[in-house]
């Protein structure tokens, strides 16, 4: 029995804590970490999923790369199976697990063009929403609740400063159809172009009126001219069709009647007389004029007219006098 093993310790070893770890002592037995700070291109990731007890190998490096990735970029199977080795039977098992854990999140939306689409969130800490961190203090809005830009109208092709001013009259009476479709000035601006291309399409105003107050939501409108715009667009009439030129009508010919006083022909819806029959009887018709008495003949007050006739006058009445004394 004096063979010893040297494989048996000489006594029990006592537990080796804190800085008298074996492993302290000769860190080449185990681990060692050369790290260089990251200034650009990193990803933080907690140890909570780095090492991760019930998380398989591939679920951790799946959700590690997801991490990376910018926001909108697409982390279907299809995707990530193009990107990676592996199938798209393991990736869809690895998604159910970082679902399972908190670490994806799909919900079900409705886009604006009507589409279901599924929007995936990625958590890097589960169970702690950034909603739920503290915001800084809002700035003061410099803007007023809901000042987006309004949908853009329609334009007409000509825009006459009298159209645009009916447009503008047809929506300022809108609140007299309902108080809830008030406009501001900027609002009525914008939505008159619109309200003109109708009524350059040949639509009544009472047509326009009815198209824009028709069917209005029960709930009250906090913006009505969104609303307004949308339908002006969106329910816009066609041109009305083209109609060429209407001719001027023939001119009318009466038929030929005969003259009662001459027997001349003339045109004429009646029989009667001519035209020159009813000068002449409107002519015979007028009253004779009477004779000047001698305080209103001109010869009392002596001649008148333009200078050449008063010395016409005065160089007949000279030769007159000459004649009737005979010569001298």
């Amino acid at each position: 029995m004096d063979t010893q093993n040297p494989n048996v310790p000489a006594h029990a070893h006592t537990r080796v804590a804190g800085k008298k770890h074996p492993n302290r002592r000769h860190p080449h037995s185990g681990l060692v970490h050369d790290n260089t700070r990251h200034t650009t291109r990193f990803t933080v990731i907690g140890n909570h999923l780095a090492q991760h007890p019930e998380l398989s190998l591939l679920a951790i490096g799946l959700s590690v790369h997801i991490q990376s990735l910018p926001a909108g970029a697409r982390i279907d199977i299809k995707s990530l199976a193009a990107r990676f080795p592996e199938g798209t039977t393991r990736i869809a098992a690895a998604l159910r697990e970082l679902e399972t854990h908190g670490y994806l999140r799909r919900t079900r939306e409705r886009v604006p063009d009507g589409r279901i689409i599924t929007r995936t969130t990625s958590c890097n800490r589960p169970g702690h929403s950034g909603r739920d961190a503290p915001r800084p203090t809002p700035r003061k809005r410099t803007r007023q609740p809901g000042g987006k830009p309004l949908p853009a109208v329609p334009r007409p092709a000509y825009p006459a400063p009298a159209l645009l001013q009916q447009a503008t009259d047809l929506l300022t009476g809108l609140r007299r159809e309902d108080t809830r479709l008030l406009l501001s000035g900027c609002d009525t601006a914008h939505l008159a172009p619109g309200v003109a291309a109708w009524l350059e399409r040949d639509v009544s105003p009472a047509a326009v009126r009815h198209a824009l107050t028709a069917d209005l939501p029960p709930e009250p409108l906090h913006r009505p001219a969104p609303l307004l715009a949308h339908r002006l667009t969106a329910q816009l009439p066609p041109p009305p069709p083209f109609a060429p030129p209407q001719a001027p009508p023939p001119p009318t010919r009466h038929p030929l009647q005969t003259c009662d006083g001459c027997d001349r022909a003339f045109r004429s819806p009646t029989p009667g007389h001519c035209r020159d029959c009813r000068d002449s009887r409107a002519a015979a018709a007028l009253p004779a004029r009477t004779p000047r008495s001698p305080a209103q003949s001109p010869s009392s007050t002596g001649p008148a007219g333009t200078p050449e006739v008063i010395s016409a006058v005065s160089g007949v009445a000279r030769s007159r006098g000459e004649n009737r004394s005979g010569p001298s």
